[in-house]
């Protein structure tokens, strides 16, 4: 039994090279060399064929890939994923707060990679862990992981033209003057920081859209508001930072001028992922509520019901 991840589809005409019916499936060049080198396999009808096969229209096409190994030095754990949904091809999960997506020289363990790590090797899944969408360690919410470098190769295709819908909602210091806005505002790496981004002129475009959903007061009287907020882009820190540079940052967030009164991290929760599935092309939409402890920043509970 093959244990590389394949891809299996039709020829659609007569007299087509092999390769370009490959092309077509968004196989990268990276993915084609695998394949030959690697222990991959390329089969029409069954029988194994070079690239320069000639198909005849309704040839069967089985493209295996070699299977991959964990990355060099991720430390394999066994810990709870929470998963919203799971094909052969993606893996959607709810990352609760404090918990690394990836490994960090602080927290080289307890990561979602590292479970996924020990979910895969329990599964018989032979993928190294590819993140889609990825969240800072303090925000919750949904996460999309690829099970295979060709389909994080077609993810990755999907959020470059801006086809994967991301969605959060967070809790602001302050009142908005406007209900609904949009941020389009350069983002670059501060010059005095590894970490901390900002706005700045020289920065990568980054546009983010801001939409009130109630306004309110925190138990200490101090005005907050429930927003949701819509990703153009997927700059690092992306909504910390413009929403901090309009002079409201997240509750928690202290490393862009939010306070940790009111909260214990950055009051920011992923609340939707829409994409379209990278092989069937049908529309997927995963929802999340944010969670309990953040519900309770506000005085007025009953705006989350």
């Amino acid at each position: 039994m093959e244990k590389g991840f394949k891809l299996q589809f039709e020829a659609q005409k007569n007299g087509e090279l092999l390769r370009e019916a490959i092309s077509r499936q968004g196989i990268s060049k990276k993915g084609l060399t695998a394949i030959k080198y690697n222990g991959g396999k390329i089969l029409v009808n069954g029988e194994e064929r070079t690239v320069r096969h000639i198909l005849t229209k309704g040839d069967n096409i089985t493209v295996i890939f070699p299977p991959e190994e964990f990355s060099e030095g991720l430390i394999i754990e066994h810990g709870k994923l929470n998963i919203v949904y799971e094909d052969d091809a993606l893996l959607i999960i709810e990352k609760p707060p404090f918990i690394n997506t990836i490994p960090s020289r602080e927290h080289p363990t307890g990561s979602i990679a590292n479970f996924l790590c020990g979910y895969f090797e329990e599964n018989e899944i032979h993928s190294t862990v590819h993140i889609v969408t990825r969240l800072d360690r303090d925000t919750s919410g949904l996460v999309c992981i690829a099970k295979h470098s060709h389909i994080h190769h077609l993810m990755g295709l999907q959020q470059k033209n801006g086809l994967i819908n991301k969605q959060y909602e967070a809790i602001i210091h302050g009142h908005l003057l406007q209900d609904e806005q949009s941020i389009i505002a350069p983002i670059g790496r501060k010059e005095t920081s590894i970490i901390e981004r900002e706005v700045r002129s020289d920065g990568q475009y980054s546009h983010t859209d801001v939409k009130v959903l109630k306004v309110g007061y925190a138990k200490s009287g101090e005005p907050v508001t429930h927003v949701r907020l819509k990703l153009h882009t997927g700059r690092t820190h992306q909504i910390r930072v413009h929403m901090a540079y309009i002079g409201h940052p997240l509750v928690g967030d202290e490393l862009y001028g939010g306070s940790r009164e009111l909260f214990e991290r950055q009051a920011l929760h992923c609340v939707l992922l829409e994409m379209e599935h990278p092989l069937t092309k049908v529309k997927l939409r995963f929802t999340s509520k944010i969670l309990e402890p953040m519900k309770k920043i506000m005085n007025n509970d009953e705006m989350f019901e």
